[in-house]
C-alpha cells in the first residue's frame, strides 16, 4: 500500500461489494433490442403518461401501479414508470413485476448494479417520493437536524440563497436491509478516485472533490450498519451513491446527527489528513526482451497507476518528485502460485485499472506453466486511448502463440471494429472456451466492484465452480 498525505478520510479495508444474485435471459420480440429501446426514448413519445410533468409520489399512489400495462417502480426514491419498458427488458417481464407498484431498490441492487438505470429509465421518469414528516428525537437544540438525508426546507432555501445554484446536496433512501446515501455534486467529470468514503463504529464520513473544494457528509449514524459498503458514480449526472448495509432490517426514522462540518464545502488547502490505498505491483514490461536496472539488492517496485487530475489520490504522487517519500505497508492478498499447477487453460478478465494484476499473472504463466495450452485474455474499457499497454499485449500475443487478447469498449467511436458492450453471457460465453472438455482451466477477474461482482454471477451461471475462478479487488 502507499500511504502520502492528502486532503481526504482514511477507508482502511474500504472493500466495495454489492450483494450477489442470479440473472437469466429471455428472448425478446423482433424490434426489441437495446438499440430499438434507445431509438424509442429519443422519439419524443411521452413514455410516462404525464405529458412530461414531475410530480411527489405517495406510498399508497405507488401501490396502485402495479400491472402490466400502468406499472411504476421506485429506485433510490425516484419513481419511473417500466410499462413501456416491459418488451425490452432482457430479464422478462415478470423480473420486472415483481417490484410493480413498491420499492425495487434492493431486487435493482441484486441483479442489476451494473446497468445506468437513470439514463435508460429517464424519459420513464415521473418523478420523486413524497417525504413523510418525522419528529426528530432532540439531540441538541442548536444543531441543524437532518429530516430523510435533506435540511429543512427554510434552511435549503438559505443556503442555495447563499452558495448558488451549484452548490452540492445531499438525500438519502433505505429499503429494509439497505441505506443508500445520494450525494448530487453538480460536477459531470466525478468518478470513484474523487470520493472517499469511511465509517467507523456510528460514524460516516464522505468527501468528495467538487473543483478546489471538498464537500463533506459527516453523520452520527442513528443505527448499526455493517462493515462492507459500496460505492456507485453516475458520471454522467455527476451523482454518487453510497450503499451501506443494515445491521439490523428495520425502518429508520431518521438518517443521523450532524457531526462537525458535516453538509460543507471546505477548501482543499485546509485539509492535511491521510489516505491509504491498495495498488497491486507489476513488471516492468510484459515482453521478456525487456532489461530491468540492475539495483542494489533488487529494491525497486513497479506500480502502474492511472491519474485522474480531479482525484484525490493520484494527482499527490503525480506531484511526487525524485527525493519525496511515500510509506509502503506489507504486502496483503490471498492468491496462491499453486493454483497454476498442471493449469491447461488461463482466462482473465480486466476492465480499466483491473488490467495490473494480469501483468504478472501472464508474465508468470507465459513464462513458468510448461502444461498451458492456451492463455487468453479479455480487457473491458470505455476507449481506444483508455487501454493500458495495448502494444504490448499485441507484441506480446503475436511472439507467442498461445495468448489471445480481446478487447471490448463501451463508449467506441463509430470506426472501432472490435467487440462492444458490457460484460455479459453472450461475450463469455462465447470467450470461456475450454481447450479440452476436461482442461483444467482457472478464472481470473478484477475491475471496479460492479463489473466484478456481475461477472463472478455470470461464471457461476456459466457453471464454473467457485475453485476455477479466483476475483481481485481493483
Amino acid at each position: 500500500m502507499l500511504n502520502v498525505p492528502s486532503q481526504s478520510f482514511p477507508a482502511p479495508r474500504s472493500q466495495q461489494r454489492v450483494a450477489s444474485g442470479g440473472r437469466s435471459k429471455v428472448p425478446l420480440k423482433q424490434g426489441r433490442s437495446l438499440m430499438d429501446w434507445i431509438r424509442l426514448t429519443k422519439s419524443g413519445k411521452d413514455l410516462t403518461g404525464l405529458k412530461g410533468r414531475l410530480i411527489e409520489v405517495t406510498e399508497e399512489e405507488l401501490k396502485k401501479h402495479n400491472k402490466k400495462d400502468d406499472c411504476w417502480i421506485c429506485i433510490r426514491g425516484f419513481v419511473y414508470n417500466v410499462s413501456p419498458y416491459m418488451e425490452y427488458h432482457p430479464g422478462g417481464e415478470d423480473e420486472l413485476m415483481r417490484a410493480a407498484g413498491s420499492d425495487g431498490t434492493e431486487l435493482f441492487d441484486q441483479v442489476h448494479r451494473w446497468v445506468n438505470y437513470e439514463s435508460m429509465l429517464k424519459e420513464c421518469l415521473v418523478g420523486r417520493m413524497a417525504i413523510k414528516p418525522a419528529v426528530l428525537k432532540d439531540y441538541r437544540e442548536e444543531e441543524k437536524k437532518v429530516l430523510n438525508g435533506m435540511l429543512p426546507k427554510s434552511q435549503v432555501t438559505d443556503t442555495l440563497a447563499k452558495e448558488g445554484p451549484s452548490y452540492p446536496s445531499y438525500d438519502w433512501f433505505q429499503t429494509d436491509s439497505l441505506v443508500t446515501i445520494a450525494i448530487y455534486t453538480k460536477q459531470k467529470d466525478i468518478n470513484l478516485d474523487s470520493i472517499i468514503v469511511d465509517h467507523q463504529n456510528d460514524s460516516f464520513r464522505a468527501e468528495t472533490i467538487i473543483k478546489d473544494c471538498l464537500y463533506l457528509i459527516h453523520i452520527g449514524l442513528s443505527h448499526e450498519v455493517q462493515e462492507d459498503f459500496s460505492v456507485r458514480v453516475v458520471e454522467s449526472v455527476g451523482k454518487i451513491e453510497i450503499v451501506l448495509q443494515k445491521k439490523e432490517n428495520t425502518s429508520w426514522d431518521f438518517l443521523g446527527h450532524p457531526l462537525k462540518n458535516h453538509n460543507s464545502l471546505i477548501p482543499r488547502k485546509d485539509t492535511g489528513t491521510e489516505i491509504v490505498k491498495p495498488y497491486t505491483p507489476v513488471s516492468g514490461s510484459l515482453l521478456s526482451e525487456f532489461k530491468e536496472p540492475v539495483l542494489p539488492n533488487n529494491k525497486y517496485i513497479y506500480f502502474l497507476i492511472k491519474i485522474y487530475p480531479t482525484g484525490l489520490f493520484t494527482p499527490e504522487l503525480d506531484r511526487l518528485q525524485i527525493g519525496d517519500f511515500v510509506s509502503v505497508s506489507s504486502p496483503e492478498g490471498n492468491f496462491k502460485i499453486s493454483k497454476f499447477q498442471e493449469l491447461e487453460d488461463l482466462f482473465l478478465l480486466a476492465a480499466g485499472t483491473g488490467f495490473t494484476p494480469m501483468v504478472k499473472i501472464l508474465n508468470y504463466a507465459l513464462t513458468d506453466i510448461p502444461s498451458l495450452r492456451k492463455v487468453k485474455l479479455m480487457f473491458f474499457n470505455k476507449t481506444e486511448d483508455d487501454i493500458i499497454w495495448r502494444s504490448q499485449l499485441e507484441k506480446l500475443a503475436f511472439k507467442d502463440k498461445r495468448l489471445d487478447v480481446e478487447f471490448v469498449l463501451s463508449a467506441p467511436i463509430s470506426e472501432w471494429n472490435g467487440k462492444q458492450g458490457h460484460i455479459s453471457p453472450a461475450l463469455l460465453s462465447e470467450f470461456l472456451k475450454r481447450n479440452l472438455d476436461k482442461s483444467k482451466v482457472l478464472v481470473c477477474i478484477c475491475g471496479p466492484v460492479p463489473f466484478t461482482e456481475q461477472g463472478v454471477r455470470l461464471l457461476h451461471d456459466l457453471n464454473f465452480s467457485k475453485n476455477e475462478i479466483h476475483s481481485f479487488t481493483a
